[in-house]
């Protein structure tokens, strides 16, 4: 049921895109620009897809955007879906799947979080390097279907060491200055307490959000590359002194949106690139 569900989604999508995308982009809050330097590009709202998830969450457009960056033909989610909506943990992953069977085989996940590590600052742009699921449960649990992956997917290279020599290439390339951490995911959507920010960088959390590391588990169940870029857009609670707001996270994200989409986008252009050894 679940395989049929994802290939009516496929197949609607692949009936309107002109060409098949092999990179996945996933853009948080206020990261949705990246689709204005795509070319030839085709739009298609989440609410028309059959069986897609849609989300009501302030700075996400909702809209499956496919066209080319550079050489590269990449389907870019404008928004995501997130667990604290009420989702189950198949649903905050299903465009995943999704782009797996429309040709996928990277991923690159973005989003917008808090900052843990000290030396951190709102408004960096952070490479994660790995991650601790806080959830308490995971998009994988239920019957496994072979034809997606196998029952007990590895995990000791969620983000893939490959895409990050990649992207600190380009990084370097352009100037662009980044810190490398560890994601905590939290399942939201209240903003986490001063307590428990102390418990995560105990366990050595570099930084928290709400989101990514379902998207991450599934793309690495389904064979795929992963690479997570974080904007840090608030310190953490008991690290900062004032309040969180959602406004303020979407405006920090928004003015970092510009340096995340010029990386994504020499990233892209130099995709094919082989490094010199």
């Amino acid at each position: 049921m679940f395989y049929d569900k994802l290939m009516e989604s496929a197949e609607y999508i692949r009936e309107r895109i002109k060409e098949a995308p092999s990179i996945g982009v996933i853009l948080g809050s206020g990261l949705g620009g990246l689709v204005d330097v795509m070319e030839d590009r085709t739009v298609i709202p989440y609410a028309e897809i059959p069986n897609f998830p849609q989300s009501h969450v302030a700075g996400h457009a909702g809209n499956l955007v496919v066209g080319r960056i550079g050489r590269e033909v990449v389907a870019a989610m404008q928004g995501r879906f997130h667990f604290y909506e009420g989702f189950e943990m198949k649903e905050v992953a299903y465009p995943v799947y999704v782009m797996k069977l429309l040709g996928v085989e990277s991923l690159i996940v973005t989003n917008a979080c808090g900052g843990i590590n000290r030396s951190f600052a709102p408004g960096d742009l952070m490479l994660l390097t790995d991650y601790i699921n806080m959830l308490g449960t995971n998009p994988l649990v239920g019957p496994n279907d072979e034809r997606l992956g196998v029952r007990f997917p590895d995990m000791s290279e969620p983000y893939s060491h490959e895409l990050m020599e990649k992207a600190v290439r380009a990084a370097d390339q352009l100037g662009i200055a980044y810190q490398k951490g560890v994601y905590a995911i939290f399942s939201g959507p209240c903003y986490e307490t001063a307590a428990e920010i102390r418990a995560y960088e105990r366990l050595g959390a570099d930084a928290i959000g709400m989101s990514t590391v379902p998207e991450t588990i599934v793309a690495n169940y389904l064979g795929m590359k992963v690479l997570g870029i974080a904007c840090i857009t608030n310190m953490a609670t008991g690290i900062a002194k004032e309040k969180h707001t959602h406004e303020e996270v979407v405006r920090i994200a928004n003015e970092s949106s510009e340096r995340l989409c010029d990386w994504v986008k020499r990233l892209l252009a130099d995709w094919r690139a082989t490094p010199e050894r």
